[in-house]
């Protein structure tokens, strides 16, 4: 099993930047790719960005060029800054880590971005 908790988000304006921290925890040696995914009031929950074993990372196209994705040393931290945040980036922003078996959630942290 693997828990993951997050952190770091809030109410910004648009334009601003916020980063949000995932802590994992328990057999995360099991891991081979960690991400961030998104969930909008009525959506569908996306695939915001990932980090792999290797530390090839995957974005989104609508966040390309504004989030960066990454982790610490000890591939137990993951990271995601989010820069130039529009309106449209608000939503319940969910770390997730991929065993080969399941996936792993966080509760998730509600990043609010207002006009």
């Amino acid at each position: 099993q693997v828990q993951l908790v997050e952190s770091g988000g809030g109410l910004v304006q648009a334009g601003g930047s916020l980063r949000l921290s995932c802590v994992a925890s328990g057999n995360f040696f099991e891991i081979n790719a960690m991400g961030w995914y998104r969930q909008a009031p009525g959506k569908q929950r996306e695939l915001v960005a990932a980090i792999h074993g290797g530390g090839r990372t995957d974005y989104s196209d609508s966040v390309k060029g504004r989030f960066t994705i990454s982790r610490d040393n000890a591939k137990t931290t993951v990271y995601l800054q989010m820069n130039m945040l529009k309106p449209e980036d608000t939503a319940v922003y969910y770390c997730n880590a991929d065993s080969p078996m399941e996936k792993f959630w966080g509760q998730g942290t509600q990043v609010t971005v207002s006009s």
